[in-house]
């Protein structure tokens, strides 16, 4: 695990001092709080510890927290929150626990055993979007995945522990159609020998079907032509109806959802209980990222948030009244995960435990009560010119790895650079780097590489290019 520690045991403590009125507040009597989760990723170097982060999902009212393992430092903190709490078996280890009931029953007498009841475990989720990846070894742990989850429910089953849901989250990836959602199905190479299986187990389990669910990316892939406040869940203007059900839908996510409902009813399983293992909005991005901005998370969060703790539960339009347990994603913004720039700006909370913006969890506080926000500036598509740079501030050390990288594949990335040619600079570390960025993304992007170089790099609308060296670009 990453360890993060806040420089002295004294401003802990007075980060714990001020939240724990509010501890006391939320957490009596060990009732969960609310219906809203956050998910809990510690995928940063500049994190508050978990002894803080903890203190913070408690104060924030939170009723449910998941984990993307089963860290036991985490679990002993957990112990006595009151807080209902998700833990996850790791991708690496499913093909293993899957072919050997020792393996299985030993995972949880080392990861589970040791921390309940105390803390409040409710779900082991095993693997993380295992239909999302597709090599031949990913291919393998298709397979092995329900029967991985049957055994370590026959472990959990051994030792009495009857009020663990067993499950797996999976992404909208998963469905070959979503649109209109009466057209839902799932993947063809998936459906009959892992999602059948899959729902049996769910449904003779009474356990959820857990689902990623981010209206985010169907709007940014196509801000034109879907609207914004549909996204967000933003009123009624616009509305949907399904020409195949005939339902009636007011935003996106509702629309998400169902087609995952038809899905499932069309393989057989028409009452398997949902759950959002993680869904939420960026609140900031790079340029060719639209949409990802304060103003848009707050709006679809709170929203998010009035609606999943609605009493009585409101449901779907294919499933009026179903309660649906939410995680929002996430806790912090987590500054070493890889891809697009969005992927590190999903947080509820700066590294240092301030508010990016306010939400209320409970979901009682209305739009018209909360300060205002920032007025959004990116909500339409970029047209343009793009580059890509080091960012500032960035360690010339870090440079070498991602420059040898970016200029070893092929296509004369980084002919420009030799000796001699029009960009060559010998001493300019800084600027090569920037050009062989520029380079490579302007090459590759349109085969899913982006401007990140682990975090090196930033896009930019300022031609870097001078004299002779023009830099590549890409253009939107």
């Amino acid at each position: 695990m990453d360890k993060h520690t806040s420089g002295n045991k004294a401003t802990e403590m007075g980060v714990i001092n001020a939240l724990f009125f509010f501890s006391l507040l939320t957490f009596s009597n060990g009732q969960i709080s609310s219906n809203i989760g956050i998910c809990y990723g510690q995928l940063g170097n500049n994190l508050l510890s978990p002894y803080q982060s903890i203190e913070f999902i408690n104060s924030m009212k939170a009723g449910r927290v998941k984990i993307y393992d089963a860290n036991p430092e985490v679990l002993k903190l957990l112990a006595g929150t009151g807080l209902h709490v998700s833990i996850m078996v790791p991708n690496n280890e499913i093909s293993n626990i899957a072919s050997n009931q020792t393996l299985a029953n030993q995972w949880v007498r080392n990861n589970v055993v040791p921390h309940y009841p105390q803390t409040m475990i409710r779900f082991l989720l095993v693997g993380n979007e295992v239909l999302s990846y597709s090599s031949d070894q990913d291919r393998e742990n298709w397979f092995n995945l329900v029967p991985a989850m049957r055994r370590i429910r026959a472990s959990l089953k051994s030792l009495n522990i009857r009020n663990i849901k067993v499950g797996t989250p999976l992404a909208m990836d998963v469905l070959q159609s979503s649109f209109p959602p009466s057209n839902g199905m799932f993947r063809s190479d998936v459906s009959e020998r892992v999602m059948v299986p899959l729902l049996h187990f769910l449904n003779v389990t009474k356990s959820f079907f857990f689902l990623d669910v981010y209206p985010y990316f169907p709007w940014s892939a196509d801000p034109n032509h879907i609207s914004l406040d549909y996204a967000l869940s933003r009123g009624t203007r616009f509305t949907y109806t399904d020409p195949g059900s005939g339902l009636r839908y007011t935003n996106l996510l509702d629309q998400m959802l169902d087609s995952v409902i038809f899905a499932m009813t069309k393989l057989g399983y028409p009452n398997v209980q949902l759950s959002i293992a993680e869904t939420g909005w960026p609140h900031a991005g790079d340029i060719d990222q639209p949409g990802a901005n304060i103003y848009n998370a707050a709006i679809y969060n709170r929203n998010l948030v009035r609606k999943m703790t609605a009493n009585p539960p409101v449901g779907t339009p294919a499933r009026p009244g179903m309660d649906i347990p939410t995680f929002l994603f996430s806790l912090y913004d987590e500054n070493r995960k890889s891809g697009p720039e969005t992927e590190r700006h999903w947080g509820l909370l700066h590294p240092n435990g301030s508010p990016v913006y306010e939400v209320d969890l409970t979901g009682k506080r209305e739009e018209s009560e909360y300060d205002s926000l920032p007025v959004p500036r990116n909500n339409r598509p970029y047209k343009g010119k793009i580059w890509c740079v080091v960012a500032r501030g960035t360690n010339v050390m870090e440079l070498g790895a991602p420059l040898i990288h970016a200029c070893s594949q092929g296509n004369g990335t980084c002919d420009a650079l030799v000796p001699g040619k029009e960009c060559y600079e010998p001493i300019m570390v800084t600027w090569h780097a920037s050009y062989a960025f520029s380079s490579y993304w302007a090459q590759f992007r349109s085969q899913g590489a982006t401007c990140s170089f682990n975090g090196l790099a930033v896009q930019t609308t300022r031609d870097p290019s001078r004299g002779s060296c023009k830099f590549p670009s890409v253009t939107l």
